[in-house]
């Protein structure tokens, strides 16, 4: 990549003036964007970087791409209900500008520009685009430095060139393109400053020999005053991978049992998590640092029911799961704390053609503040994650199956203490305190992006609530 044709865009403001009304209607409708059902107040340019154009498209077609610009925008809101007034999230967008928009392939347009330097332009999202697309590979493999931005890669990987980019269609919290069915590139969409665990855990896995989790081949980063931000990760692309949510959905349509699969990963999840514990370094949770965890539950407990009223009446239940948790703390429990994956459910693992489990995305719940991603917890705050989502696809079904989450819970619980020596189940207190915790935050995650949803977690609110055993079935 020639550094000569690379160069900080100029004037952000204005640009970001350009797109101002047409990302204010774009913005919302994104499957990653946090703020849904608030209104955007305001824009500001965090850096505004032009990227090298790609080749000129080959057939000569009005239209051709006449920019490429990397964008890093605050977005401004007011605060949810009940929560506190804090600076508006980042997001990063690679946004391509052409004179009409392109037909091969269609791509995720944000409206033509009707003023300020880009007027007359047609402005779009330029991932899904493969000719721009393939500039961040390029950028990666060349190791290019572009203003602000940094592309690393590992030295011991090769970057072939020539890979053709192709635009994932499930959308998450981040965005992803595949190259040549070799690597994938993570973009992350919502972001700031320091550590991230999405590219810290992974790289600490390869150097412990952990083969659960996909090296990172390559890096995005940008350096703004004195600060590293983490932009996206480029790992090995898995050929014929299925994640395990849409394997779990296909064999709950055919009412094949999945024990076996839930199982293999309850092996894979005490692989990655003894793994950790290995390469960095684990604490005791004595009374104190117990209590304020049972503390901090209860405490999203209560923004919760702020947030979501439908909560209220199962509050006091819920909250006993946090109580008891704490209470045991004061008798003189102690725990091990170590780093863990933090948002691990089906769609986090994948299950190669050879038929071993692989876990992806170390990022965190992305509505966790960064800090928090980061902390120290007891593992069986991923196995609650687990559980729960097998109770997700439970429910998902098109033909419900009596039995099916009880039956992978169990088996998954298993397979994890066939590896980690303990099973999870075995500490009662502590797995129902997590995953009590983790169906509270489901609700707000659903209530503010899938209210459709919704009735899922609150299934499991109800059963979490109840007294006695009625709260240990899924």
């Amino acid at each position: 990549m020639p550094e000569a044709v690379i160069r900080t865009a100029p004037s952000p403001t204005a640009l970001l003036a350009s797109l101002d009304p047409l990302l204010r209607q774009w913005l919302p409708r994104r499957r990653w964007f946090a703020g849904k059902g608030r209104p955007i107040t305001g824009l500001t340019p965090v850096a505004v970087t032009e990227l090298p154009s790609p080749a000129p498209d080959s057939d000569g077609a009005p239209g051709a791409l006449t920019g490429l610009y990397h964008l890093l925008v605050r977005v401004h809101q007011p605060p949810a209900p009940g929560s506190p007034e804090r600076p508006g999230d980042c997001y990063q967008l690679v946004i391509g500008v052409r004179e009409v928009p392109p037909t091969r392939p269609a791509p995720g347009l944000i409206g033509h520009v009707t003023r300020g330097p880009l007027a007359g332009h047609v402005v779009y999202d330029a991932l899904d685009d493969p000719r721009p697309a393939g500039v961040l590979l390029e950028a990666v493999r060349c190791g290019a430095r572009v203003g602000p931005l940094r592309f690393d890669r590992d030295p011991g990987h090769e970057i072939r060139t020539g890979l053709v980019p192709r635009r994932m269609t499930a959308e998450q919290s981040n965005s992803s393109v595949v190259y040549g069915d070799r690597l994938v590139l993570k973009v992350l969409r919502r972001i700031g400053p320091g550590t991230h665990p999405d590219l810290e855990l992974p790289l600490a896995l390869a150097r412990a020999g952990c083969a659960r989790v996909p090296a990172p081949v390559g890096w995005m980063t940008a350096e703004l005053s004195g600060d590293s931000w983490l932009l996206g990760v480029l790992q090995p692309y898995v050929q014929g991978a299925v994640d395990g949510w849409e394997l779990a959905l296909r064999e709950l349509s055919k009412g094949e049992d999945f024990a076996a699969e839930a199982r293999a990963l309850g092996r894979a999840t005490a692989e990655v998590h003894t793994a950790l514990a290995r390469a960095l370094p684990t604490v005791t949770l004595g009374h104190r640092a117990m209590a304020r965890i049972a503390d901090g539950m209860s405490g999203r407990l209560a923004e919760a029911v702020r947030t979501v009223p439908a909560l209220l009446p199962y509050a006091p239940g819920l909250r006993s799961a946090f109580t008891a948790l704490g209470d045991l703390a004061g008798q003189g429990r102690t725990w091990t704390a170590q780093r863990v994956h933090g948002d691990l459910h089906l769609g986090q693992c994948l299950r190669s053609p050879d038929g071993e489990w692989s876990l992806i995305d170390f990022e965190g719940e992305p509505d966790r503040p960064p800090e928090e991603r980061r902390m120290p917890q007891p593992a069986v705050r991923d196995v609650a994650g687990m559980l729960r989502s097998f109770d997700y696809a439970a429910r998902s079904a098109d033909t419900p199956v009596p039995g099916w989450a009880e039956t992978c819970r169990a088996a998954y619980c298993s397979g994890y203490a066939r590896v980690a020596g303990h099973d999870p189940r075995t500490d009662p207190v502590l797995l129902r305190a997590f995953e009590t915790d983790k169906a509270v935050y489901e609700v707000v995650y659903e209530s503010r992006h899938r209210p459709d949803w919704l009735p899922v977690p609150l299934a499991a609110v109800r059963r979490l609530a109840a007294p006695g055993p009625a709260r240990l079935m899924p």
